[in-house]
């Protein structure tokens, strides 16, 4: 606990502690019955803090996320949701742990080296996101899938953000920060009904707020490691 705490910067004990109290809170407040999402919520802010500096626990916390919340999407028939993490977030994940681990930072294994997506790969990025779209529109479609233009969308934000990640590029946290603008916006709609889908919009939320935090870090550590 002694070696975490001085790993963290106080900001970012900060964000961390408060993600997880209105976590927390919101389960408590409106939920109070499924502790798979409450774990799921958990683990995934705690993966996101670890992905802020860029160490590749927060891709092992990120698989171990991706299973718990594609079950909770089988339950609310998002199956977009669902094929998402599990047939994509979480096999690219393990991806991303293997060439994190490859890849770290002078011989910090606690810190993965930061690198330059080129204009060509991003559009050549951009062309595979269309086509994998394209693909999973029709998949969704077929499952009768809930919301299927918000669903969608989902999964090419992130099937980029997952692409950004295993090439180590700052990127990917905005990517999935537009995913959680996504996520909160099908959570909403689901929360008309259930009123228990609230403590799940209050995680991605924070799972914003974490992203938009870790793209900051990862700006800062890539002008860091090139001086």
């Amino acid at each position: 606990m002694k070696l975490l705490l001085n790993y963290f910067s106080k900001g970012e004990l900060v964000l961390w502690s408060v993600s997880v109290c209105l976590t927390v809170a919101a389960f408590c407040l409106f939920d109070r019955e499924n502790y798979m999402t409450l774990a799921a919520s958990l683990v995934g802010v705690t993966s996101l803090i670890f992905n802020a500096k860029g160490n590749p626990i927060g891709q092992v916390l990120m698989i171990i996320f991706s299973v718990l919340y594609g079950i909770i999407s089988f339950g609310q028939q998002y199956y977009g949701e669902m094929i998402t993490y599990l047939g994509m977030t979480m096999p690219m994940a393990a991806v991303a742990l293997v060439t994190w681990f490859c890849h770290p930072f002078r011989g910090n294994r606690a810190e993965v080296t930061v690198s330059r997506v080129s204009f060509r790969e991003l559009l050549f990025m951009l062309a595979l996101t269309a086509v994998v779209t394209a693909i999973f529109w029709f998949i969704l479609k077929y499952f009768n899938t809930a919301e299927l233009p918000l669903s969608t969308l989902s999964v090419a934000t992130s099937f980029a953000a997952a692409y950004l990640t295993f090439r180590r590029s700052p990127y990917f946290a905005l990517a999935y920060a537009m995913n959680d603008v996504v996520l909160i916006a099908l959570w909403i709609i689901a929360g008309t009904a259930d009123p228990r889908c609230v403590s799940v919009i209050v995680c991605f939320m924070a799972f914003l707020a974490n992203d938009i935090y870790g793209f900051v870090s990862w700006r800062k550590r890539e002008l860091a490691q090139r001086a």
